[in-house]
């Protein structure tokens, strides 16, 4: 295997050994992501709408005068379907990362999703992280951003996570009868984390417009997105200097269009992409080069990733970046030879403690950052004492657990890391003191752990 495959294995992927089908260069990266989404296709989780029946029985059950503490076994039943949806929805997510051959794409989902972050505040939202990256970061993955930044600015889930429905228009007919003003929350991420980013030339002012132009948009019984127009501010707005004065969606949609269209915007973004991909310190050309690619185009994502893996930058031989949690897992279980479809069928108590209890422990909680801004980048925020400790116990605990048997270890490092496996790694794998430690070796290797 070339060095470059490696490489782009490693780096642009979810590692080595790859799935039958997955393309050797970077043109035939692009060309499997132009194409379908199979893995969606394959893979196919929960559609949050499916659950709405469920909601409107439990308002019924409320209706019916049943006090919150007494014992309804068919409320109980009605709210458990939400966690078992969202409880499969996170297996199949990791059966994507792990099978599918298009891992370029599913680095780019997992980006793209850590870029709009949303939690889930309450069970029957438990779906609602898993329907954001189906509903609004998958089908526009290879279009424009302009889309992609408003079906995620609209999603329920992200509705919810930052209190819009708390937002109404001070000079709006229910603003006034109720008292009730604006939520910047939604506003502001929008435009300092999700489009122009923090310290590009914008105000306070243009915040508090945004926020006035979003006013309206709420979450209706059925927790879906809904536009009220007793809710909006009335009267024209001005958003970083242009004016927005069409009724109803119109402005939203605009205003999101032209956020997306912000040169701005277009250096935010090509920075996040440099350092999730390449470096937390990368080469200042690459990322003028994506810069200009995405504000040439328009936004234009497949022309953005195009300048990505076409940069000389971009195939630098070092590696710089640490596998943050959910990469080291979703690496770990396909060098075990762990498959999506086993997944799917070990039991959820199994995978739960096994997977996401680890990756909780290793410093990322599954769908669960702290915060709007997702995820940390920098590699020592993730290579440190407790959370090396927690990755070199998994790796020396779990994989009998999960596979039976064991690979060679030797034969594990050559599989998983290729020409990236040094002779120290070589040597120490091929004489541990058993099969479990030298499989624990190789996964607990700063080779393995770096990317």
């Amino acid at each position: 295997m070339s060095k470059l495959r490696t490489l782009a294995a490693i780096r642009f992927g979810y590692g080595l050994p790859q799935p039958k089908g997955a393309p050797a260069s970077a043109e035939a990266v692009l060309e499997m992501l132009a194409g379908p989404d199979e893995a969606m296709q394959t893979w196919p989780i929960r559609n949050s709408a499916d659950l709405v029946p469920n909601i409107q029985q439990l308002r019924q059950i409320q209706k019916a005068g049943k006090k919150p503490a007494a014992k309804n076994p068919k409320r109980d039943a009605l709210l458990q379907d939400f966690s078992t949806a969202a409880e499969a929805a996170s297996v199949i997510t990791f059966a994507r990362a792990l099978d599918s051959a298009d891992g370029f794409r599913e680095r780019l989902t997992t980006f793209w999703a850590d870029h709009f972050s949303v939690i889930a505040k309450r069970q029957l939202e438990a779906l609602f992280p898993y329907a954001l990256v189906d509903d609004a970061i998958r089908p526009h993955l290879t279009g424009n951003f302009a889309d992609m930044l408003t079906a995620a600015t609209l999603h329920p889930a992200m509705l919810s996570y930052l209190d819009q429905s708390s937002s109404v228009g001070p000079n709006s007919h229910f603003g006034k009868n109720q008292n009730k003003g604006l939520n910047e929350n939604l506003a502001r991420e929008v435009i300092e984390l999700h489009s122009m980013g923090v310290g590009a030339n914008y105000s306070q002012t243009d915040v508090t417009e945004m926020a006035k132009i979003l006013a309206g948009l709420t979450m209706n019984a059925d927790l879906l997105m809904e536009f009220q127009p007793r809710r909006a501010e009335p009267g024209p707005r001005e958003l970083l200097g242009k004016t927005y004065d069409a009724p109803g969606m119109d402005n939203i949609h605009a205003a999101l269009r032209d956020l997306a269209l912000q040169p701005a915007t277009g250096q935010h973004l090509a920075r996040k992409l440099a350092v999730h991909f390449v470096s937390d310190t990368p080469d200042a050309d690459l990322v003028k080069a994506i810069a200009a690619a995405y504000n040439g185009s328009g936004g234009d994502l497949m022309v953005t990733y195009t300048a990505l893996l076409g940069h000389p930058a971009a195939w630098v031989g070092t590696t710089e970046k640490a596998r943050q949690p959910f990469d080291f897992m979703v690496a770990s279980l396909r060098a075990l030879g762990v498959t999506g479809e086993q997944l799917q069928q070990m039991p959820y108590k199994q995978f739960r403690g096994q997977v996401l209890a680890p990756m909780a422990g290793m410093g990322q909680p599954f769908k669960r950052p702290a915060g709007p801004n997702g995820f940390e980048e920098a590699a020592e925020e993730w290579i440190t004492p407790q959370g090396l400790a927690r990755r070199i116990t998994w790796a020396m605990r779990v994989p009998p657990r999960l596979a039976e048997p064991l690979p060679d270890p030797v034969a594990l490092a050559q599989s998983c890391l290729a020409d990236r496996a040094s002779e120290p790694l070589l040597w120490g794998a091929a004489r541990a003191e058993d099969i479990t430690q030298g499989v624990g070796l190789v996964l607990a290797s700063a080779e393995f752990n770096r990317r």
